[in-house]
């Protein structure tokens, strides 16, 4: 045997142990990938992440009803729509969200403030139908939402991988009432205003995404059966809060109403 040369059963032994090295690095590997894909997938979590809606979380929709408003609040919202001020965007300074202060804040003067719960949570409580809410928490832990934006019905689960099945959504956008008044106020008052319950609704996803800062002009909901309620929520919240209409949008607003 030439010096320095392994014999048969030395290099039989090396495959051997390199053999068991690459089967326990395979094997380490497939168990991280593991735990990781566990700490993803279990556990609860409070935080709401903006992710796509889940597919499965959509349920058979109820059918769609014609359009009616309470003569009472038709007539308000109309009188109210006469009396908004008409004017083009305040554009002195861009919007940006942080200009209404922490989202979802309790630390505010209007309902449900206060409450040690944060306004996500509220709204989710108010508006899912067949709520379950988690023990001595503010946390909606399963319930159903007919969105009033689509008609769609849709199934909550509270999970980091499901939650985002439902948004909450400002019925006049929080960019509309900043340049439409807003840029006046004080911190407080727009803080009140970005968590008003009157002023959100729990909605799908989609239909948040598609509305996002659009006024009456330029979006209003697809389910036909929510538009004149939709638009008279938005008169009712300009109204209370002093902010004024563009005039494509009040010509909007008058069309929606004329058909309630």
């Amino acid at each position: 045997m030439a010096a320095g040369k392994p014999s048969k059963a030395r290099r039989r032994l090396l495959a051997v142990v390199l053999a068991i090295l690459v089967v326990a690095a395979v094997a380490g590997a497939l168990y991280w990938q593991e735990q990781s894909l566990r700490e993803r997938t279990s556990g609860p979590s409070p935080t709401w992440r903006a992710e796509p809606t889940p597919t499965s979380a959509l349920l058979p929709s109820p059918p769609v009803t014609p359009s009616r408003l309470d003569p009472a609040r038709l007539a308000t919202a109309r009188e109210q729509l006469k009396r908004l001020e008409v004017r083009g965007w305040d554009r002195t300074a861009d919007f940006k969200r942080s200009q209404f202060g922490k989202a979802w804040s309790d630390d505010v003067n209007v309902e449900f403030g206060h409450n040690g719960c944060n306004t996500r949570d509220d709204i989710l409580r108010r508006d899912l139908k067949n709520l379950v809410v988690r023990p001595r928490t503010c946390y909606a832990q399963t319930g159903t939402l007919v969105d009033p934006y689509t008609g769609e019905t849709i199934a909550f689960t509270r999970g980091p991988d499901t939650s985002n099945a439902v948004e909450i959504d400002h019925v006049v956008a929080l960019a509309d009432a900043w340049y439409k008044g807003a840029r006046s106020w004080d911190p407080q008052r727009r803080l009140d205003f970005a968590n008003d319950p009157r002023n959100l609704l729990a909605v799908s996803p989609k239909a948040n995404f598609n509305k996002a800062f659009r006024d009456a002009a330029s979006w209003i909901p697809p389910n036909e059966a929510f538009r004149c309620d939709f638009v008279a929520r938005q008169i009712e919240v300009k109204t209370d809060y002093g902010l004024w209409v563009a005039a494509k949008e009040r010509k909007a607003m008058e069309a929606v109403l004329a058909r309630c």
